[in-house]
């Protein structure tokens, strides 16, 4: 019988483990799991996104055909319109020599004018001698006198004529140079424009050109983006068939758990019938640790509650009040600061017994440990869960079902294999004694002694 316990306990031990290890495979599938349903929401936004690049270059594509066969049209009503634009600068320019033949005539016709104007005042002095020469002839020279007269008269009106000539060639003449000041200016602007419209003629062959590029590579993205498309596709379909295996791996791994777990729990039935028996065993020296602790505990507890060091209201407190800003959550209760000062040094003294015993503690019937030995009760460390859940395991609440099976069960004690939960997926498989304790009559919870086998 104790043999056969002795086996039980080590396959619940195996059991335990490897329950543990598929707990962990779990975790970390489903971990994984989460991260493909993640992944696959960002394949159909990808997927979306795509589907949307296809759209976008196909238009791309049409609109840069599009802009060519417009440019194409253009450059030649562009290309034709500058040669008219060019022409007409020629034709400008070309007015600048019949302007300056035209100021060469206006010259001309000033100094005719200026003939006039000499021949009008010799006239007009001939007359003026021919007055003077009819006045000495006396009667027989009237009739000269009458021709002087009115030669004088048309000399005169010849000079007025030909001073308003003048005046109005001279006027004619600031004009036209005006003019031809105006059109050389001109001129230098079309020549300015001239090299603008060589350089434009330049700057649409090249845009033409550079549209001709866009467009074959517009085409080239477009096949990229079909081909990449394609792909998007089937890794989608890859990442749904994959998540669909990872699940059923899943589910499959959590039924070999509970398998396990069911094994655990009958090899841990065996392994506690034996140790019932009292047969001596390898486990029976921790039963009895256990046990005396217990009984010490209990003396400890009983003999505050007589002198009024301890209430029984704090003692059966359950009001379990989460301490702001730990992680784990730790928890307040009105037992806690005495099981602190008073039940913990009885504890550091009963693990000391031996050095494969991991820790003795105390554990209520809602699995909250009030307090636990010094190298488990140490301060938390802000952002480090991970060293808390093993170095401050004190004031947490922890419930498996081999503890539950203790605290429900009205055995003088309980001995079960189970995982000690160290946090983020990690285990340690322990053997634990767990122990009743009962104050005032009533039950308050357990007394374990966890060892390493």
């Amino acid at each position: 019988m104790a043999d056969l316990g002795e086996r039980s306990g080590d396959i619940a031990l195996q059991c335990s483990e490897t329950a543990g290890f598929l707990g962990e495979v779990n975790r970390r599938i489903q971990g994984d799991s989460a991260r493909l349903s993640d992944l696959q929401a960002n394949m159909q936004t990808l997927t979306a996104s795509q589907n949307e690049s296809v759209a976008a270059a196909q238009e791309l594509s049409l609109t840069a055909g599009r802009a060519g066969r417009i440019i194409a049209e253009g450059h030649d009503v562009i290309t034709l319109s500058l040669g008219e634009v060019a022409g007409l600068v020629e034709h400008v320019t070309g007015l600048e020599g019949h302007l300056r033949q035209f100021l060469q005539v206006i010259e001309a016709v000033g100094g005719i004018s200026d003939q006039l104007g000499t021949i009008a005042r010799q006239t007009r002095l001939l007359g003026v001698n021919a007055a003077i020469e009819a006045a000495r002839g006396g009667e027989a020279t009237m009739g000269f006198a009458v021709v002087a007269e009115e030669i004088r008269r048309l000399a005169e009106q010849a000079a007025e004529s030909s001073a308003s000539v003048g005046s109005k060639l001279g006027q004619l003449d600031r004009d036209a140079r005006h003019l031809i000041g105006g059109v050389e200016a001109n001129i230098q602007r079309g020549r300015d424009v001239g090299t603008h419209i060589d350089q434009l003629r330049l700057s649409l062959a090249e845009i033409a050109s550079l549209v001709t590029q866009f467009g074959e590579r517009s085409s080239a993205i477009v096949a990229c983006t079909d081909e990449a498309d394609a792909h998007v596709a089937a890794l989608d379909q890859g990442l749904a068939l994959f998540g669909r295996s990872s699940t059923e791996s899943a589910g499959r791994v959590d039924m070999a758990r509970d398998k396990i777990e069911t094994l655990e729990s009958l090899a841990n039935d065996m392994l506690n019938t034996a140790a019932q028996s009292r047969l001596r065993t390898r486990n029976s020296h921790y039963i009895a640790l256990a046990e005396d602790g217990a009984a010490e505990v209990a003396a400890l507890i009983e003999d505050a509650l007589a002198r009024g060091e301890l209430s029984q209201q704090a003692l059966f407190d359950r009001s379990h009040r989460p301490i702001a800003g730990s992680e784990p959550t730790q928890y307040q209760t009105g037992f806690t600061a005495y099981a602190d000062l008073r039940v913990r040094p009885l504890l550091d003294r009963h693990t000391a017994k031996d050095a494969t015993i991991i820790g003795c503690c105390l554990i209520d019937m809602d699995g909250y440990l009030p307090t636990h030995i010094s190298a488990r009760s140490q301060p938390q460390r802000i952002g480090d869960p991970r060293w808390n859940m093993e170095h401050a395991r004190n004031r947490q609440i922890f419930m498996d079902a081999q503890t539950r099976r203790a605290l429900d069960g009205d055995d003088d004690f309980y001995l079960f294999t189970y995982r000690q939960n160290l946090g983020e997926g990690r285990y340690r498989a322990l053997r634990s004694v767990f122990v009743p304790l009962r104050f005032a009559g009533r039950r308050w919870g357990l007394y374990e002694v966890g060892y390493l086998i």
